[in-house]
Protein backbone atom coordinates (compact mmCIF):
# COMPACT_ATOMS: atom_id res chain seq x y z
CA UNK A 1 0.00 0.00 0.00
CA UNK A 2 1.19 3.54 -0.58
CA UNK A 3 2.87 5.77 1.54
CA UNK A 4 0.46 8.49 2.02
CA UNK A 5 2.14 12.47 3.06
CA UNK A 6 0.03 15.21 2.99
CA UNK A 7 0.79 18.79 3.09
CA UNK A 8 -1.05 21.47 4.55
CA UNK A 9 0.10 24.72 3.12
CA UNK A 10 1.61 25.58 0.01
CA UNK A 11 3.71 28.91 1.59
CA UNK A 12 7.45 28.33 1.65
CA UNK A 13 7.69 25.42 3.28
CA UNK A 14 4.72 23.58 1.56
CA UNK A 15 5.68 24.09 -1.71
CA UNK A 16 9.74 23.49 -0.79
CA UNK A 17 9.24 20.25 0.62
CA UNK A 18 7.03 18.92 -1.97
CA UNK A 19 10.00 19.57 -4.65
CA UNK A 20 12.78 18.60 -2.68
CA UNK A 21 10.22 15.33 -2.07
CA UNK A 22 9.24 14.93 -5.74
CA UNK A 23 13.10 15.23 -6.69
CA UNK A 24 13.78 12.79 -3.78
CA UNK A 25 11.56 9.92 -4.06
CA UNK A 26 10.73 10.81 -7.56
CA UNK A 27 10.89 6.56 -8.55
CA UNK A 28 8.74 5.63 -5.43
CA UNK A 29 5.57 8.31 -6.92
CA UNK A 30 6.19 6.92 -10.35
CA UNK A 31 5.94 3.48 -9.27
CA UNK A 32 3.09 4.22 -6.46
CA UNK A 33 4.97 3.23 -3.58
CA UNK A 34 4.12 6.95 -2.00
CA UNK A 35 1.60 9.71 -2.97
CA UNK A 36 2.06 13.13 -2.47
CA UNK A 37 -1.03 15.72 -1.73
CA UNK A 38 -0.76 19.16 -0.89
CA UNK A 39 -4.00 21.31 0.46
CA UNK A 40 -3.98 24.82 0.22
CA UNK A 41 -6.83 28.03 -0.25
CA UNK A 42 -5.20 29.38 -2.76
CA UNK A 43 -3.57 27.89 -6.50
CA UNK A 44 0.00 29.50 -6.37
CA UNK A 45 2.50 30.63 -3.64
CA UNK A 46 3.17 33.85 -3.15
CA UNK A 47 7.08 35.01 -2.77
CA UNK A 48 6.77 37.94 -0.23
CA UNK A 49 9.92 39.59 -0.23
CA UNK A 50 8.96 40.96 -3.99
CA UNK A 51 5.39 42.00 -2.70
CA UNK A 52 6.91 46.01 -1.86
CA UNK A 53 8.42 45.90 -5.70
CA UNK A 54 5.19 44.26 -6.92
CA UNK A 55 3.05 47.13 -5.22
CA UNK A 56 5.20 49.84 -6.40
CA UNK A 57 4.75 48.59 -9.82
CA UNK A 58 8.57 47.16 -10.38
CA UNK A 59 7.60 43.65 -10.63
CA UNK A 60 4.61 42.62 -12.33
CA UNK A 61 2.23 40.90 -10.00
CA UNK A 62 2.03 37.74 -11.24
CA UNK A 63 5.68 37.03 -12.12
CA UNK A 64 6.12 37.22 -7.66
CA UNK A 65 3.64 33.81 -7.94
CA UNK A 66 4.48 30.54 -8.17
CA UNK A 67 1.76 28.58 -10.29
CA UNK A 68 1.80 25.44 -7.61
CA UNK A 69 0.29 22.89 -10.76
CA UNK A 70 2.83 24.24 -13.02
CA UNK A 71 5.53 23.84 -10.31
CA UNK A 72 4.99 20.07 -8.94
CA UNK A 73 4.66 17.35 -11.29
CA UNK A 74 3.74 14.08 -8.93
CA UNK A 75 1.68 16.38 -6.28
CA UNK A 76 -1.93 15.78 -5.58
CA UNK A 77 -3.23 19.52 -5.20
CA UNK A 78 -6.40 20.12 -3.45
CA UNK A 79 -7.58 23.90 -3.50
CA UNK A 80 -9.74 23.67 -0.51
CA UNK A 81 -9.07 24.65 3.59
CA UNK A 82 -8.32 22.24 5.92
CA UNK A 83 -10.32 22.73 8.79
CA UNK A 84 -9.59 20.21 11.88
CA UNK A 85 -6.71 17.11 11.69
CA UNK A 86 -7.27 14.42 13.65
CA UNK A 87 -3.45 13.26 13.77
CA UNK A 88 -4.96 10.48 16.03
CA UNK A 89 -6.93 9.05 13.30
CA UNK A 90 -4.73 10.10 10.79
CA UNK A 91 -7.31 12.36 9.27
CA UNK A 92 -8.13 15.49 7.86
CA UNK A 93 -11.18 17.36 6.80
CA UNK A 94 -10.95 19.93 4.18
CA UNK A 95 -13.58 22.30 3.21
CA UNK A 96 -13.32 22.95 -0.58
CA UNK A 97 -16.87 25.30 -0.73
CA UNK A 98 -18.77 25.67 2.29
CA UNK A 99 -20.80 23.32 3.06
CA UNK A 100 -18.63 20.43 1.06
CA UNK A 101 -16.46 19.21 3.38
CA UNK A 102 -15.01 15.68 3.49
CA UNK A 103 -11.90 13.42 4.77
CA UNK A 104 -8.36 13.17 3.50
CA UNK A 105 -6.77 10.17 5.15
CA UNK A 106 -2.37 9.87 5.52
CA UNK A 107 0.35 8.44 6.96
CA UNK A 108 2.97 11.11 7.72
CA UNK A 109 1.48 14.52 8.04
CA UNK A 110 3.44 18.04 7.05
CA UNK A 111 1.90 21.24 8.78
CA UNK A 112 3.21 24.26 7.14
CA UNK A 113 -0.28 26.69 7.06
CA UNK A 114 2.05 29.40 8.07
CA UNK A 115 1.16 32.68 10.05
CA UNK A 116 -1.25 35.36 9.74
CA UNK A 117 -1.50 39.12 10.82
CA UNK A 118 -1.08 39.37 14.35
CA UNK A 119 -3.74 42.59 15.52
CA UNK A 120 -4.83 44.09 18.16
CA UNK A 121 -7.96 45.67 19.72
CA UNK A 122 -7.51 48.97 18.45
CA UNK A 123 -10.78 51.08 17.60
CA UNK A 124 -11.15 51.07 13.58
CA UNK A 125 -8.80 48.97 12.69
CA UNK A 126 -10.83 46.05 11.05
CA UNK A 127 -12.90 48.74 9.36
CA UNK A 128 -9.93 50.81 8.00
CA UNK A 129 -6.89 48.88 7.89
CA UNK A 130 -5.45 46.20 5.69
CA UNK A 131 -2.10 44.02 6.41
CA UNK A 132 0.71 43.35 3.48
CA UNK A 133 0.91 39.54 3.45
CA UNK A 134 -0.76 38.83 0.28
CA UNK A 135 -0.32 39.73 -3.44
CA UNK A 136 -4.10 41.01 -3.43
CA UNK A 137 -2.94 43.14 -0.82
CA UNK A 138 -0.21 45.00 -2.49
CA UNK A 139 -2.13 44.99 -5.80
CA UNK A 140 -4.93 46.70 -3.83
CA UNK A 141 -2.41 49.32 -2.23
CA UNK A 142 -0.87 50.25 -5.81
CA UNK A 143 -4.20 50.61 -6.91
CA UNK A 144 -5.53 52.73 -3.88
CA UNK A 145 -2.10 54.87 -3.53
CA UNK A 146 -2.15 56.17 -7.29
CA UNK A 147 -6.20 56.25 -7.02
CA UNK A 148 -5.80 58.82 -4.13
CA UNK A 149 -3.34 60.56 -5.95
CA UNK A 150 -5.62 60.95 -8.63
CA UNK A 151 -8.79 61.97 -6.26
CA UNK A 152 -5.70 64.62 -3.94
CA UNK A 153 -5.27 66.41 -7.65
CA UNK A 154 -8.74 66.55 -8.54
CA UNK A 155 -10.27 67.83 -5.67
CA UNK A 156 -10.92 72.09 -4.77
CA UNK A 157 -11.96 70.67 -0.83
CA UNK A 158 -8.22 71.44 1.04
CA UNK A 159 -9.55 68.79 3.52
CA UNK A 160 -9.98 66.12 1.71
CA UNK A 161 -6.90 66.33 -0.43
CA UNK A 162 -4.87 66.62 2.94
CA UNK A 163 -6.41 63.13 4.02
CA UNK A 164 -5.93 61.67 0.52
CA UNK A 165 -2.43 61.97 0.77
CA UNK A 166 -1.58 61.08 4.04
CA UNK A 167 -0.58 57.66 4.44
CA UNK A 168 0.29 55.28 8.01
CA UNK A 169 2.12 52.16 8.14
CA UNK A 170 2.04 50.59 11.51
CA UNK A 171 4.66 48.32 12.23
CA UNK A 172 8.47 48.88 11.73
CA UNK A 173 9.85 45.26 10.51
CA UNK A 174 10.75 44.07 7.05
CA UNK A 175 7.27 44.07 5.41
CA UNK A 176 6.46 47.80 7.06
CA UNK A 177 9.84 49.17 5.58
CA UNK A 178 10.35 48.51 2.38
CA UNK A 179 6.72 48.46 1.72
CA UNK A 180 6.40 52.21 2.92
CA UNK A 181 10.11 52.37 0.88
CA UNK A 182 8.63 51.49 -2.44
CA UNK A 183 5.32 53.06 -2.46
CA UNK A 184 6.91 56.29 -1.23
CA UNK A 185 9.45 56.03 -4.16
CA UNK A 186 6.35 55.33 -6.35
CA UNK A 187 4.25 58.04 -5.58
CA UNK A 188 7.46 60.59 -6.09
CA UNK A 189 7.64 58.87 -9.67
CA UNK A 190 3.72 59.73 -9.93
CA UNK A 191 3.85 63.37 -9.16
CA UNK A 192 5.87 64.39 -12.39
CA UNK A 193 2.35 63.36 -13.87
CA UNK A 194 0.68 65.80 -11.88
CA UNK A 195 1.99 69.07 -11.83
CA UNK A 196 -1.77 70.29 -10.86
CA UNK A 197 -1.40 68.94 -7.57
CA UNK A 198 0.52 71.26 -5.31
CA UNK A 199 0.62 69.32 -1.87
CA UNK A 200 3.01 66.68 -1.79
CA UNK A 201 2.27 63.38 0.30
CA UNK A 202 2.55 62.55 3.56
CA UNK A 203 4.15 58.50 4.59
CA UNK A 204 4.44 58.36 8.45
CA UNK A 205 5.76 54.79 9.73
CA UNK A 206 4.94 54.41 13.21
CA UNK A 207 7.04 51.51 15.65
CA UNK A 208 6.07 50.87 19.10
CA UNK A 209 9.57 50.30 19.91
CA UNK A 210 12.56 52.38 19.93
CA UNK A 211 13.81 50.50 16.95
CA UNK A 212 13.36 49.33 13.35
CA UNK A 213 14.29 46.41 11.52
CA UNK A 214 16.04 44.52 14.78
CA UNK A 215 17.38 41.83 12.25
CA UNK A 216 19.90 44.35 10.31
CA UNK A 217 21.45 45.59 13.52
CA UNK A 218 20.98 48.55 16.31
CA UNK A 219 23.52 50.48 13.81
CA UNK A 220 22.16 49.38 10.68
CA UNK A 221 18.57 50.54 12.13
CA UNK A 222 19.97 53.85 13.07
CA UNK A 223 21.05 54.79 9.78
CA UNK A 224 17.34 53.17 8.02
CA UNK A 225 15.55 55.64 10.17
CA UNK A 226 17.85 58.54 9.43
CA UNK A 227 17.43 57.56 5.53
CA UNK A 228 13.84 56.95 5.64
CA UNK A 229 13.66 60.81 7.56
CA UNK A 230 15.84 61.99 4.68
CA UNK A 231 13.64 61.11 1.98
CA UNK A 232 10.88 63.01 3.75
CA UNK A 233 9.02 59.80 5.63
CA UNK A 234 7.96 60.76 8.86
CA UNK A 235 9.28 57.58 11.50
CA UNK A 236 7.79 57.70 15.12
CA UNK A 237 9.45 55.22 17.56
CA UNK A 238 8.12 54.37 20.62
CA UNK A 239 4.63 54.95 19.39
CA UNK A 240 1.31 53.30 19.44
CA UNK A 241 -1.71 53.52 17.29
CA UNK A 242 -4.51 54.11 19.94
CA UNK A 243 -7.68 54.55 17.19
CA UNK A 244 -7.95 54.59 13.95
CA UNK A 245 -12.09 55.28 13.70
CA UNK A 246 -13.49 57.03 10.85
CA UNK A 247 -9.89 57.33 9.30
CA UNK A 248 -9.01 59.44 11.78
CA UNK A 249 -5.89 58.77 13.50
CA UNK A 250 -4.65 58.83 16.83
CA UNK A 251 -1.33 57.86 17.98
CA UNK A 252 0.19 57.41 21.72
CA UNK A 253 2.35 60.31 21.23
CA UNK A 254 -0.89 63.06 21.40
CA UNK A 255 -1.07 63.24 17.73
CA UNK A 256 -4.21 63.28 15.92
CA UNK A 257 -5.02 63.46 12.04
CA UNK A 258 -6.86 62.26 8.86
CA UNK A 259 -5.58 59.60 6.56
CA UNK A 260 -7.36 57.61 3.72
CA UNK A 261 -4.66 54.47 3.62
CA UNK A 262 -3.80 52.74 6.87
CA UNK A 263 -1.30 49.83 6.23
CA UNK A 264 -0.64 47.03 9.54
CA UNK A 265 2.42 45.18 9.37
CA UNK A 266 2.78 44.97 13.33
CA UNK A 267 4.15 41.22 13.63
CA UNK A 268 2.56 37.89 12.65
CA UNK A 269 1.11 35.09 14.98
CA UNK A 270 0.81 31.42 14.14
CA UNK A 271 -2.49 30.26 12.14
CA UNK A 272 -5.52 30.30 13.76
CA UNK A 273 -6.29 26.74 12.53
CA UNK A 274 -3.98 25.09 14.50
CA UNK A 275 -6.06 24.83 17.49
CA UNK A 276 -8.48 22.81 15.73
CA UNK A 277 -5.75 19.66 16.03
CA UNK A 278 -5.24 17.46 18.07
CA UNK A 279 -1.01 17.97 18.51
CA UNK A 280 0.71 19.89 20.56
CA UNK A 281 0.95 24.08 20.79
CA UNK A 282 2.92 26.20 22.90
CA UNK A 283 2.16 29.37 24.64
CA UNK A 284 2.06 31.33 21.21
CA UNK A 285 0.24 28.72 19.61
CA UNK A 286 2.78 27.22 17.91
CA UNK A 287 3.14 23.55 17.08
CA UNK A 288 5.93 22.59 19.62
CA UNK A 289 9.00 20.42 17.42
CA UNK A 290 11.84 18.84 18.08
CA UNK A 291 15.10 19.64 16.18
CA UNK A 292 14.29 16.87 13.66
CA UNK A 293 11.28 19.07 12.60
CA UNK A 294 9.07 15.92 14.31
CA UNK A 295 6.05 17.35 16.26
CA UNK A 296 6.97 16.81 20.06
CA UNK A 297 5.49 12.92 20.70
CA UNK A 298 5.20 12.67 16.61
CA UNK A 299 7.57 10.81 14.43
CA UNK A 300 4.58 10.76 11.76
CA UNK A 301 3.90 14.52 11.97
CA UNK A 302 6.45 17.31 10.48
CA UNK A 303 6.31 20.94 10.71
CA UNK A 304 8.38 23.88 10.00
CA UNK A 305 8.12 28.09 9.21
CA UNK A 306 5.84 30.49 10.80
CA UNK A 307 3.64 27.88 12.19
CA UNK A 308 6.86 25.93 13.98
CA UNK A 309 8.73 26.93 17.57
CA UNK A 310 11.61 24.82 16.08
CA UNK A 311 14.69 24.98 18.57
CA UNK A 312 17.59 26.79 17.82
CA UNK A 313 20.87 24.74 18.23
CA UNK A 314 22.65 27.36 17.49
CA UNK A 315 21.15 29.46 20.37
CA UNK A 316 20.51 27.09 23.03
CA UNK A 317 17.33 28.28 24.66
CA UNK A 318 16.12 29.93 22.08
CA UNK A 319 13.82 29.26 18.52
CA UNK A 320 14.13 29.84 15.29
CA UNK A 321 12.99 33.38 14.11
CA UNK A 322 9.95 33.00 11.52
CA UNK A 323 11.29 34.10 8.71
CA UNK A 324 11.79 33.10 4.81
CA UNK A 325 15.66 32.37 5.75
CA UNK A 326 14.72 29.56 8.01
CA UNK A 327 11.55 28.61 6.07
CA UNK A 328 13.58 27.85 3.12
CA UNK A 329 16.57 25.79 5.16
CA UNK A 330 13.65 23.97 7.09
CA UNK A 331 12.26 22.46 4.32
CA UNK A 332 15.49 21.11 2.72
CA UNK A 333 15.75 18.88 6.08
CA UNK A 334 12.34 18.46 6.75
CA UNK A 335 11.62 16.94 3.29
CA UNK A 336 15.44 14.77 3.98
CA UNK A 337 13.43 13.67 7.10
CA UNK A 338 10.65 12.64 5.21
CA UNK A 339 12.68 10.55 3.10
CA UNK A 340 14.73 9.31 6.27
CA UNK A 341 11.29 7.81 7.62
CA UNK A 342 10.12 5.98 4.18
CA UNK A 343 13.26 4.78 3.88
CA UNK A 344 13.98 3.61 7.04
CA UNK A 345 17.06 5.80 7.92
CA UNK A 346 17.79 8.28 11.02
CA UNK A 347 16.79 11.58 11.29
CA UNK A 348 18.95 14.23 11.53
CA UNK A 349 18.32 18.06 13.21
CA UNK A 350 17.94 21.09 11.85
CA UNK A 351 20.87 23.17 12.41
CA UNK A 352 21.57 27.21 11.04
CA UNK A 353 23.32 29.91 11.99
CA UNK A 354 20.97 33.14 11.31
CA UNK A 355 23.24 34.28 8.36
CA UNK A 356 21.85 38.27 8.17
CA UNK A 357 19.58 40.11 6.46
CA UNK A 358 18.73 42.42 3.47
CA UNK A 359 16.48 45.01 3.09
CA UNK A 360 15.06 47.28 0.11
CA UNK A 361 14.73 50.91 1.34
CA UNK A 362 13.35 52.44 -2.52
CA UNK A 363 14.73 52.04 -5.86
CA UNK A 364 18.57 52.07 -5.28
CA UNK A 365 18.94 52.07 -1.92
CA UNK A 366 19.23 49.42 0.46
CA UNK A 367 20.26 48.62 4.46
CA UNK A 368 22.08 44.89 5.05
CA UNK A 369 24.19 42.91 7.28
CA UNK A 370 25.29 39.53 6.04
CA UNK A 371 27.60 37.57 8.57
CA UNK A 372 28.91 40.82 10.07
CA UNK A 373 29.31 43.11 6.91
CA UNK A 374 27.25 45.93 6.94
CA UNK A 375 26.73 47.32 3.69
CA UNK A 376 24.50 50.46 2.83
CA UNK A 377 23.09 51.87 -0.27
CA UNK A 378 23.79 51.12 -3.93
CA UNK A 379 25.53 47.94 -2.66
CA UNK A 380 23.11 46.58 -0.08
CA UNK A 381 19.86 46.99 -2.51
CA UNK A 382 22.04 45.07 -5.35
CA UNK A 383 22.80 42.79 -2.54
CA UNK A 384 18.84 42.33 -1.41
CA UNK A 385 17.68 41.92 -5.53
CA UNK A 386 20.82 39.47 -5.88
CA UNK A 387 19.91 36.84 -2.94
CA UNK A 388 15.76 36.81 -3.78
CA UNK A 389 16.44 36.33 -7.44
CA UNK A 390 18.67 32.91 -6.68
CA UNK A 391 15.93 32.03 -3.63
CA UNK A 392 12.62 32.80 -5.84
CA UNK A 393 11.13 29.50 -7.05
CA UNK A 394 11.02 28.08 -10.98
CA UNK A 395 13.64 28.94 -13.16
CA UNK A 396 10.32 30.40 -14.57
CA UNK A 397 9.67 32.85 -12.13
CA UNK A 398 13.46 34.03 -12.15
CA UNK A 399 13.52 34.59 -16.02
CA UNK A 400 10.21 36.94 -15.24
CA UNK A 401 11.71 38.67 -12.40
CA UNK A 402 14.74 39.33 -14.27
CA UNK A 403 13.00 40.63 -17.71
CA UNK A 404 10.70 42.78 -15.51
CA UNK A 405 13.68 44.50 -13.90
CA UNK A 406 15.65 44.90 -17.19
CA UNK A 407 13.03 46.39 -18.79
CA UNK A 408 12.25 49.14 -15.88
CA UNK A 409 16.15 50.34 -16.82
CA UNK A 410 14.49 51.43 -20.35
CA UNK A 411 11.00 52.48 -19.40
CA UNK A 412 9.25 54.55 -16.84
CA UNK A 413 6.91 52.48 -14.66
CA UNK A 414 3.59 52.34 -14.85
CA UNK A 415 0.96 54.99 -13.03
CA UNK A 416 -2.72 53.39 -13.67
CA UNK A 417 -5.09 52.98 -11.00
CA UNK A 418 -7.18 49.97 -11.94
CA UNK A 419 -9.72 50.88 -8.83
CA UNK A 420 -12.38 49.07 -10.42
CA UNK A 421 -10.75 45.71 -9.74
CA UNK A 422 -12.01 46.04 -6.40
CA UNK A 423 -15.34 46.11 -7.67
CA UNK A 424 -16.17 44.56 -10.96
CA UNK A 425 -19.52 44.17 -10.98
CA UNK A 426 -20.45 47.70 -10.32
CA UNK A 427 -20.47 48.90 -13.64
CA UNK A 428 -22.84 46.60 -15.07
CA UNK A 429 -24.99 46.50 -11.80
CA UNK A 430 -25.50 50.18 -12.23
CA UNK A 431 -26.19 49.61 -16.31
CA UNK A 432 -28.90 46.78 -15.44
CA UNK A 433 -30.62 48.67 -12.73
CA UNK A 434 -30.91 51.64 -15.20
CA UNK A 435 -32.49 49.29 -17.72
CA UNK A 436 -35.15 47.57 -15.05
CA UNK A 437 -35.58 50.90 -13.52
CA UNK A 438 -34.32 49.15 -10.20
CA UNK A 439 -31.48 51.34 -8.67
CA UNK A 440 -31.15 51.94 -5.13
CA UNK A 441 -30.57 55.42 -4.14
CA UNK A 442 -26.99 55.33 -3.23
CA UNK A 443 -26.77 53.72 -6.96
CA UNK A 444 -28.73 56.65 -8.47
CA UNK A 445 -26.35 59.03 -6.73
CA UNK A 446 -23.31 57.48 -8.16
CA UNK A 447 -24.84 56.96 -11.61
CA UNK A 448 -25.38 60.72 -11.28
CA UNK A 449 -21.63 61.40 -10.09
CA UNK A 450 -22.44 62.21 -7.05
CA UNK A 451 -20.18 60.22 -3.87
CA UNK A 452 -21.32 56.46 -4.00
CA UNK A 453 -22.56 56.50 -0.39
CA UNK A 454 -20.62 53.24 0.57
CA UNK A 455 -18.63 53.84 3.54
CA UNK A 456 -15.28 51.95 4.07
CA UNK A 457 -16.57 49.86 6.66
CA UNK A 458 -19.08 48.73 4.27
CA UNK A 459 -17.16 47.93 1.81
CA UNK A 460 -14.77 46.00 3.78
CA UNK A 461 -17.74 44.15 5.50
CA UNK A 462 -18.37 43.24 1.72
CA UNK A 463 -15.32 41.84 1.39
CA UNK A 464 -14.86 39.99 4.37
CA UNK A 465 -18.62 38.29 3.65
CA UNK A 466 -17.58 37.33 0.10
Amino acid sequence: MAKRILIVGGGYVGLYTALRLERKLRRQLRRGEVELTLVDPESYMTYQPFLPEAAAGNLEPRHVTIPLRRALHHTRLIIGRITSIDHAQHTARVEIVEGENWPVRYDLLVMAVGSVSRTLPVPGLAENGIGFKTIEEAIHLRNRVLGLLDRAASTRDPDECRRSLTYVVVGGGFAGVEALAELADMTDDALRYLPELAAEPRWVLVEATGRILPEVGEEMGRYTVDELRRQGIEVLLNTRLESAENCRIVLSDGQEFDAATLVWTAGVKPHPMLRETDLPLDDKGRLKAEPTLTVEGHRDAFTAGDNAAVPDLTNPGQFCAPNAQHAVRQAKVLADNIVATVTGQPLKPYRHAYAGSVASLGLHRGVAQVYGVKLRGLPAWFMHRTYHLMRVPTFNRKVRVMADWTLALFFHREMVALGRLQNPYEEFRLAAGRDQGTLTAAESAQAAGEPAGQSRTEETRARASS
